[in-house]
């Protein structure tokens, strides 16, 4: 069985503040996107778990497929195990959450082939300790997000095409947290005051500009094309960057004439991942 792992967007990030455990509080709001890795789980019985193709640059023990399984089974105590491979195409390093939304995958799915009957609730407990960004992608909506990105208000968002651009550099989370030009918005907000997704300023821009500065030529890329909306904005942490666009033509009319030493895809929003949809999801 074949499962679809969306990639998102951040339509803005503001960090509010550091915690102590290290990781940081902010608001966002998660844009999920219909642009996916394709994943597939074969049960097996023998209680082991094992990668059998894909992600090959990846050591096992930092897979975070892996990881999931691992730690749903030691939760579940269950006796049976799997085998999984996956087709990337979300680029790796970018800001689009591959990697967090792969986690999500597997833990959703295992929880459904190896009927453990587990709750959204306990998922995520389990999953926002592999990666923060892993509780929107259990939820599987749109949603607004604050603490570490695990309290999520689902949103209907506008159905626009995204142009989103790699600049084929992949940028460390954690160096981006602890740069010194990563800059902080301390004033709490609320989700009616971001409506309209106004002040779309993203607090790890100047950081990430700071250890590649290809990305802002890629965002004055994007804010030169024709019939955009709104300004062009970097996801996540970096380095990808998106625009927005009313009609799915001028988006792909725009990925065409992009500078060959980018890559660049179109993708709609979508407020519901397809991970929850089996007749879309089972291949």
């Amino acid at each position: 069985m074949t499962y679809l792992s969306p990639a998102k967007i951040n339509l803005f990030l503001h960090i509010t503040s550091k915690r102590d455990d290290g990781y940081h509080n902010l608001q966002t709001i998660f844009q999920l996107l219909d642009f996916y890795d394709e994943i597939d789980f074969s049960l097996r019985n023998d209680g082991k778990i094992n990668r059998t193709s894909g992600n090959e640059d990846i050591l096992i023990s930092d897979d975070l497929m892996i990881k999931s399984a691992k730690k749903l089974k030691q939760y579940s105590a269950t006796n049976f195990g799997v085998d999984i491979k996956i087709i990337k195409r979300i680029p790796k390093g970018g800001g689009l959450g591959g990697g967090s939304s792969n986690a999500a995958t597997t833990l959703v799915t295992l929880n459904k082939l190896w009927n453990l009957k587990l709750t959204n609730t306990e998922l995520i407990s389990i999953g926002k300790d592999i990666g923060a960004d892993v509780p929107i992608f259990i939820e599987g909506r749109s949603s607004w997000a604050e603490g570490i990105g695990e309290i999520l208000t689902p949103l209907n968002l506008p159905e626009y095409y995204y142009l989103v651009v790699s600049i084929n550099k992949q940028i460390s989370t954690r160096e981006i947290f602890s740069h010194k030009a990563l800059t902080m918005s301390p004033l709490q907000r609320k989700i009616t005051d971001f409506s309209l997704v106004s002040n779309p300023h993203n607090d790890c821009l100047d950081a990430a500009i700071d250890l590649e500065s290809e990305i802002k030529d890629a965002l004055m890329y994007l804010n030169s094309t024709r019939k955009h909306v709104d300004e062009a904005r970097m996801t996540g942490s970096g380095s990808c960057v998106f625009v927005a666009f009313e009609n799915e033509s001028d988006a792909l009319i725009a990925n065409k004439e992009l500078p060959s030493k980018w890559v660049g895809f179109v993708a709609k929003a979508i407020d519901k991942s397809p991970l929850y949809n089996w007749d879309v999801a089972k291949r």
